[in-house]
């Protein structure tokens, strides 16, 4: 069934404010914020209270009775928030359990209420009210009545603006000021902290009370902000990450010599000023790749020879690893093959060896002398052996 023509303005009686002598002028800016979020619960709660109405009634559907049900929901969400501080009054002394004084929670809670009173038999002597198909049909009208603007958030909006004043007894989320003329009241709307402002940056189309405006101004994603890494770029904020870590210039980034051991990080615009700073560090890594069995006075020797070489400053312009590595070697084919030092420690092995050598022949030697002659060199072993093994004993 379509919807009727629904939108029709419902507005609570006004109450005009009256002193002696004259009338009050009062103010009537609310936080746009929390009317907005208050406005945008009342059609999920029609929707709701409009299906539980008429599950199981032939006669009627959720669209048929949503205009009767949209008035009465005012009407009861009015009344409601106009007794709201008597009852609370009452209440006071008798309720065990603590109640949120939040205008959101207490409207919401007269919205829960008027809803649970539209159920009608049927939802209330079967398992309707946990089943998946209302919850469904209650989504499925609530998107009707949105479509076709049954009940516009402007509207809704107004209805807020309305039940919000009445329960902020604090006084926290609505101007309460009152003037003795019109004069003052304009005055008083032109610096109000809860008038409502538009956001000015480029982009951004949020709307808020001004008392909100830094801290909108703080989370906007399209404020225009400097480079967090300071380069001299200014960045939206919803675009800062991708900024920093794709095109920055000043994003950190390893050394392009990283693989060959320089562990620096540096910002991607002074790459090549690293690069040369370092070149030397960066030239023996790569000779250290190159010849892992050269200690380090012969990479050191090496490196100093090519920095000698005519073609040095075509090596030290590269910047990666790869390509140094072929210019290395194609003018290392040149220079000749490095020339490798014997250590001191392979000198004392040599040494040890030597001596471990000739003091063998010398007991090879001696032994003999005491054998004499042998017919075979077969037994002249054995014999040796046993000499051996008894020593050894």
């Amino acid at each position: 069934m379509d919807l009727p023509p629904g939108d029709v303005e419902v507005q609570p009686e006004k109450l005009e404010n009256v002193k002696e002598g004259g009338q009050f002028f009062e103010c009537e800016f609310v936080d746009t914020e929390i009317a907005h979020k208050v406005a945008q619960m009342f059609l999920p709660g029609l929707a709701t209270a409009c299906v539980d109405n008429t599950t199981g009634d032939p006669f009627n559907s959720p669209a048929s009775v949503a205009v009767a049900m949209k008035k009465e929901m005012v009407d009861y969400l009015i009344q409601r928030s106009e007794t709201f501080v008597t009852e609370s009054v009452m209440l006071e002394n008798v309720q065990v359990t603590k109640v949120s004084d939040h205008p959101y929670d207490i409207i919401s809670d007269f919205l829960d209420d008027f809803v649970s009173s539209k159920r009608n038999f049927l939802t209330h002597v079967s398992g309707w009210l946990l089943s998946e198909k209302r919850e469904d049909k209650i989504d499925d009208f609530e998107q009707e009545m949105d479509v076709n603007r049954f009940w516009s958030i402007d509207r809704r909006e107004s209805i807020a603006r309305t039940v919000l004043k009445n329960v902020d007894f604090k006084n926290e989320f609505h101007c309460h000021l009152k003037f003795d003329s019109a004069e003052k009241l304009s005055e008083h709307n032109l610096q109000c902290s809860f008038r409502s402002i538009n956001c000015t940056n480029q982009g951004c189309n949020a709307r808020f009370c001004a008392a909100h405006g830094e801290k909108h101004d703080s989370i906007c994603p399209f404020k225009i902000l400097p480079c967090e890494q300071n380069c001299s770029d200014h960045i939206m904020r919803r675009e800062m990450d991708r900024h920093c870590i794709t095109v920055c210039p000043m994003k950190l980034v390893n050394c392009p010599f990283y693989s060959v051991g320089c562990q620096s990080s540096v910002s991607q615009s002074k790459t090549d000023h690293h690069c040369s700073e370092y070149f030397h560090y960066h030239l023996r890594g790569v000779l250290r790749v190159i010849h892992k069995e050269a200690s380090v006075e012969d990479l050191e020797r090496r490196a100093e020879r090519l920095e000698k070489a005519p073609s040095f400053n075509q090596l030290a312009e590269v910047r990666h690893v790869r390509s140094l590595t072929f210019l290395i070697k194609d003018l290392e084919s040149k220079l000749g093959p490095i020339e490798i030092t014997t250590t001191k420690v392979a000198e004392e092995l040599t040494e040890t060896s030597t001596s471990v050598r000739q003091s063998l022949t010398f007991s090879m030697k001696d032994l003999e002398s005491k054998l004499g002659p042998t017919e075979t060199d077969t037994a002249r072993v054995g014999e040796l052996a046993e000499i051996s093994t008894s020593v050894k004993h």
